[in-house]
């Protein structure tokens, strides 16, 4: 990407739609109803970020709203806090992308939102299942299943895009083609 420049017309948009994949993972992980499941059958319990439900013995599902719970509530919002400034971040970089001369600063400065999303992101995570594990009753067998790990897909993006967008105005001159090519060819 460096050595074309980021004019180069399938190379300049990957930033944006890296940022764009993330977006997708944290709503799959705002939505999903997999952060906590029963690991083995019969399956009886099931989490979101949002709601706990276990199954009783009638094979009847009930559910309790971790909302009511202040470290529901502070998982919730941190995670949420983390979810908008990517989507900030998301719509910053189509912008930044799609002007013709690109502003370094302003991509620098949308590295650190990311970093910043990345840091509620984490907090939200680290409090959901230290906090789920000690005040709710466990029955079973149970793993922090496939949303929770798309929750934690999302943060790791958010620092690994987080990095290439600070580190990106670094290599200005190369990308816009502002430096001479060195050959190595001696001559006899």
């Amino acid at each position: 990407m460096v050595k074309y420049g980021l004019d180069y017309t399938r190379c300049r948009w990957i930033l944006p739609l890296l940022l764009g994949i993330g977006v997708i993972f944290g709503i799959i992980a705002l939505a999903g109803r997999g952060w906590l499941e029963s690991q083995t059958l019969p399956y009886v319990q099931r989490a979101s970020l949002w709601e706990s439900c276990r199954r009783d013995a009638g094979g009847e599902w009930m559910c309790e709203s971790l909302m009511s719970y202040a470290w529901g509530r502070a998982a919730a919002a941190t995670y949420l806090v983390g979810f908008i400034l990517l989507v900030i971040c998301f719509a910053l970089a189509i912008i930044a992308f799609a002007i013709d001369t690109l502003r370094f600063n302003f991509i620098r400065g949308i590295g650190g939102l990311l970093f910043v999303a990345a840091v509620f992101s984490i907090m939200g995570l680290v409090i959901y299942p230290v906090k789920f594990s000690t005040e709710i009753e466990m029955t079973g067998i149970n793993m922090f299943s496939w949303a929770y790990g798309f929750g934690w897909t999302t943060a790791i993006m958010e620092i690994c895009l987080g990095f290439f967008f600070c580190c990106l105005p670094n290599y200005e001159d190369q990308i816009l083609g502002n430096v001479k090519p060195t050959y190595f060819y001696s001559s006899p």
